[in-house]
């Protein structure tokens, strides 16, 4: 069984992040999205509602599984017994910063394979930081997030529909 891991903060999950976990679940026997629960990142959203959003749009997807971790993904890679990480790569701009994670985790397991992945061009701008920004000042933002992330974002600001 091939084994894919799409690791992230996600905090939150968005459109652009469902489309790349649909493209890879076409490449692997199993996707399992990794929440990385880095507090040095202070997200909005601890890593039990992360998950929780993100499972709440994947129960239709049998081999796709959502954990939480700590840690080098490379570590949770072995323990998985995973051939690649995947990752969404939206612009150029995101090359630089991708392309020097994929080769240090190459340098810790040179048998774990890193695997880019183009979400549809409608989501390249798009980002968790960016959904949050707008959410500071309305909720109005529907077309890039999922409708369950869209309710968490109006709680978590105070907006009412």
């Amino acid at each position: 069984m091939k084994i894919g891991i799409y690791p992230g903060s996600f905090d939150p999950i968005t459109n652009g992040h469902l489309d790349v976990i649909n493209r890879a679940r076409r490449i692997f026997d199993k996707v399992v999205i990794a929440v990385a629960r880095n507090a040095a990142k202070q997200p909005l959203f601890d890593a039990d509602v992360r998950v929780r959003l993100i499972e709440e749009n994947l129960a239709d997807r049998p081999n796709v599984s959502v954990i939480a971790f700590d840690g080098l993904i490379v570590d949770l890679a072995r323990e998985l017994n995973a051939v690649a990480l995947i990752r969404g790569l939206r612009a150029v701009s995101d090359f630089e910063h991708e392309f020097q994670m994929a080769q240090m985790n190459r340098h810790l397991d040179e048998n774990i394979e890193t695997i880019f992945l183009m979400p549809n061009e409608r989501y390249f701008f798009t980002s968790s930081n960016l959904v949050k920004q707008v959410f500071k000042f309305t909720d109005r933002e529907k077309n890039l997030i999922p409708e369950n992330v869209h309710t968490a974002l109006s709680e978590k600001f105070g907006h009412s529909d």
